[in-house]
């Protein structure tokens, strides 16, 4: 995962900190989705897909933080936010498209 090898590069001191918050955040999303599914339920499936959404936010929140705090450069805070983006495309689609069988 890009974030891991990033964050892997980060100081010492933000390896508790905002990299472990980081890689938090992008573990949770395809558990958000892989425990929704196991719940087998379309109610269940659906509000873990929201939480997962929610794990996007959370992430590009902190790229944020990292490109403005210097630890991470422009241009791979770029990248990673249009990766975000492109996830956050596809759970959403997931999620319209549970909504539209409800």
């Amino acid at each position: 995962m890009k974030i891991f090898r990033i964050c892997d590069a980060f100081p010492q001191r933000e390896q508790f900190g905002l990299a472990q918050q980081m890689r938090s955040a992008s573990v949770s999303v395809p558990s958000n989705v892989a425990e929704g599914w196991g719940r087998g339920t379309l109610p269940d499936y659906r509000r873990f897909l929201l939480h997962a959404r929610g794990s996007t936010y959370e992430l590009e929140t902190q790229i944020e933080i990292a490109k403005q705090t210097g630890l991470i450069t422009e241009t791979d805070a770029d990248a990673l936010i249009a990766d975000t983006n492109e996830v956050e495309r596809l759970l959403n689609g997931m999620i319209r498209g549970l909504n539209a069988r409800q």
